[in-house]
């Protein structure tokens, strides 16, 4: 079965402002910048990074199956006459131009989330429990800076129901124009920690930058806080500022919105207890650690304001597995087809609503 097309060739020279080269395909099944791993059919972006110019690729891409390549006017000569490309005055400016149409035309509800730690596994678990309830796209593995964040959101298919995408920042100023064109309608901060201080004064600082997620929510939409952070109260003034009045905390305390009753903790999974915004729910998460049952407050709050079904979302929890060997440190998690291992089989999950009504190439980004 061939994959559905992600692209006209003719819609991504609109939306780049590309001059066409050669004889182009009528679509394009996916986008790459890594001539290494690129599949038939797929356009290749030929990006600079700071050792290696993708230019030097192309030739290689196009003859693994590129459908096309995206190559800088500047350089445009290296490259034959009928050789497929789409021309552009920068590369990376045109995927970003390129990224902002795929979010012209989504209609999904988008999710992004951000924190000093504990974003990527946040991610994946959305992507796990989203993808259970409809069509889910997230970035992949840690694509959460300037060039991973447009490069995800133009791989988002048009029909997609839920879009998932992490957004890290080494320094003040670099989620604003990333956070600009994801536009998400829910926005999660996991948590501020003192990381990468050499470029930060203090933790206040870190919020300050983390809060920059804030000024792309939608109107209408939400942010999910951390109740236990000591920087909770400083990222919900900042987020108010903005005009987001809906703001759901996570946590342990009593006035957190989705809270943390109880967490049994075993080897390889934990049982939890929780009250998600009104909703009593039992859980098993196939992941141990108590920091991971916390931020699972944060995925389900976020799939509840997206309009998921919470009990199946929990369910889908149980699915979740942290990596083995050195990336298990950064509790990375992936999503599994059946139980998980055998300390977290058979798992189960239970709600109950109260009858009141209730009322969101290059290194990556690491804080």
């Amino acid at each position: 079965m061939s994959a559905a097309p992600l692209w006209t060739s003719t819609a991504m020279a609109r939306a780049m402002r590309a001059a066409i080269s050669g004889a182009l395909p009528e679509v394009v099944t996916g986008l790459s910048i890594d001539s290494r791993s690129i599949a038939p059919g797929e356009a290749y972006f030929a990006i600079k990074g700071d050792v290696h110019d993708g230019h030097d690729f192309v030739a290689a891409a196009l003859r693994a199956g590129a459908a096309v390549a995206v190559v800088e006017a500047a350089q445009r000569h290296k490259f034959p006459d009928d050789a497929p490309l789409l021309v552009v005055d920068e590369v990376l400016a045109g995927l970003r131009d390129l990224a902002v149409a795929a979010r012209a035309r989504l209609t999904a509800q988008v999710i992004a989330v951000t924190g000093s730690v504990g974003k990527t596994s946040t991610k994946e678990a959305l992507r796990c429990v989203l993808s259970a309830q409809g069509e889910t796209h997230a970035s992949a593995a840690s694509f959460n800076n300037h060039w991973g964040v447009p490069l995800s959101l133009a791989r988002c298919p048009a029909n997609a129901r839920f879009a998932i995408f992490e957004i890290g920042m080494n320094h003040a100023g670099e989620i604003r124009p990333l956070v600009a064109m994801v536009r998400p309608q829910i926005a999660i901060v996991t948590t501020v920690e003192p990381v990468h201080l050499e470029f930060f004064s203090g933790l206040e600082t870190i919020a300050d930058a983390k809060a920059e997620i804030f000024e792309g929510v939608e109107p209408g939409g939400a942010v999910v806080l951390n109740h236990d952070n000591s920087q909770f109260a400083r990222l919900r003034a900042r987020a108010r500022e903005l005009g987001i009045s809906r703001i759901v905390s996570f946590g342990t305390g009593e006035k957190s919105d989705a809270r943390l009753l109880d967490v049994a903790l075993q080897a390889a999974c934990s049982a939890v207890h929780a009250n998600i915004l009104g909703h009593d729910v039992t859980y098993k998460l196939g992941m141990p650690g108590r920091h991971m049952a916390m931020n699972s407050l944060a995925v389900l709050a976020a799939a509840l304001l997206a309009g998921a079904d919470l009990a199946r979302a929990a369910l889908s929890l149980s699915q979740i597995e942290p990596a083995t060997g050195r990336g298990a440190r950064r509790s990375r998690t992936s999503c599994v087809n059946g139980a998980s291992r055998a300390a977290c089989s058979s798992p189960a999950s239970s709600t109950r609503t109260p009858t009141s009504s209730t009322p969101r190439a290059e290194r990556k980004n690491t804080n």
